[in-house]
């Protein structure tokens, strides 16, 4: 049976060679439509497969996964790209007017603008299946390390150096959020009861809505702990088309690391902080906030309310 030279490469796991230009001139990628269809098909056979059977309880660990293999083969793709393009500056260093450097030169730019494209496409395809992961899960979907960002498909482009400065541009740009920053900070809480937990939910999404119709334009800042109630934060940006921006703990910090992501936020200059229940960390950066002249959206009372409707706190951090 024969099959393409990037198929038996990837067969190979020859991932540092790739086909040559030639062989992708006229391929097009896949429309949208079609990796939208083909990414929710194979999330629904897979899971209506697991649902109400022993597997179940591995849908979310599984779903995440799944999310994860359309990240790492897009990033695999961007890594590609980024070492062509340090080759096409090369190129173009070397231009001397002849026939064979220019047609290196613009073979190169088309087999990176063909590359582009797959990991534009693996992007779409990873955040169609991170949609359905946080329908399924309610947690948006993060990569375990670096940015979950899209790049897209860029127009045609003749000529070398403006494929590096568009390069350069788009990868800039989707590293950067626009708009009025607003921070958001809670800890890991738990409930007595399901009817406290869902009034705790009611009163942070109410908070959450109040913030943005202040702020039309804002985007959120937090510390991307999943497993804490800036999750809920987080899916509730995502569903709305927020953009956001995380701020990791440096573990190599120590006792430090907290202190130092809160000075991160405030560096931004947040229009808001909207602070919810946490520890001490927490504490010094409503602290903090005040003394920079941020306002502070202060929830940090019983079941997410302001601390001045103090009654008896039937939720506490979680141990």
């Amino acid at each position: 049976m024969t099959t393409s030279l990037a198929a038996a490469l990837a067969a190979l796991e020859l991932g540092h060679l790739e086909p040559k230009a030639d062989e992708l001139t006229g391929m097009a990628p896949p429309p949208a439509e079609a990796l939208d269809q083909t990414t929710t098909a194979i999330w629904s056979d897979l899971f209506a497969t697991l649902f109400n059977t022993s597997l179940e309880r591995d849908i979310e660990e599984l779903g995440w996964g799944l999310v994860n293999l359309f990240h790492r083969a897009a990033a695999k793709k961007n890594a590609t790209i980024d070492r062509l393009t340090d080759e096409i500056r090369v190129l173009i260093a070397e231009q001397d007017g002849s026939e064979i450097n220019t047609t290196a030169l613009e073979e190169k730019i088309h087999l990176a603008k063909k590359i582009e494209e797959a990991a534009g496409c693996y992007e779409h395809m990873r955040d169609t299946a991170a949609g359905h992961y946080m329908r399924e899960t309610g947690r948006s979907w993060v990569p375990a390390t670096g940015n979950r960002i899209s790049l897209g498909v860029t127009a045609a482009i003749v000529d070398g150096q403006a494929f590096l400065r568009a390069r350069r541009e788009r990868i800039r740009d989707a590293n950067t959020a626009t708009g009025t920053p607003v921070v958001f900070a809670g800890g890991r809480l738990t409930f007595v009861s399901d009817a406290d937990m869902k009034t705790f939910g009611d009163n942070l999404l109410r908070t959450l809505n109040a913030v943005r119709e202040r702020v039309g334009d804002m985007y959120l800042v937090h510390g991307g702990d999943m497993k804490g109630i800036e999750r809920l934060a987080a899916s509730w940006a995502e569903q709305h088309g927020i953009q956001q921006v995380r701020f990791g703990l440096d573990r190599k910090l120590g006792d430090r690391a907290g202190f130092r992501r809160n000075e991160q936020m405030l560096s931004l200059r947040p229009r808001y902080l909207i602070a919810f229940q946490g520890n001490g960390v927490t504490e010094r950066l409503v602290i903090d906030a005040k003394k920079a002249g941020v306002r502070v959206v202060d929830r940090r009372g019983p079941l997410g309310t302001p601390p001045a409707a103090l009654g008896e706190q039937r939720e506490r951090p979680a141990s």
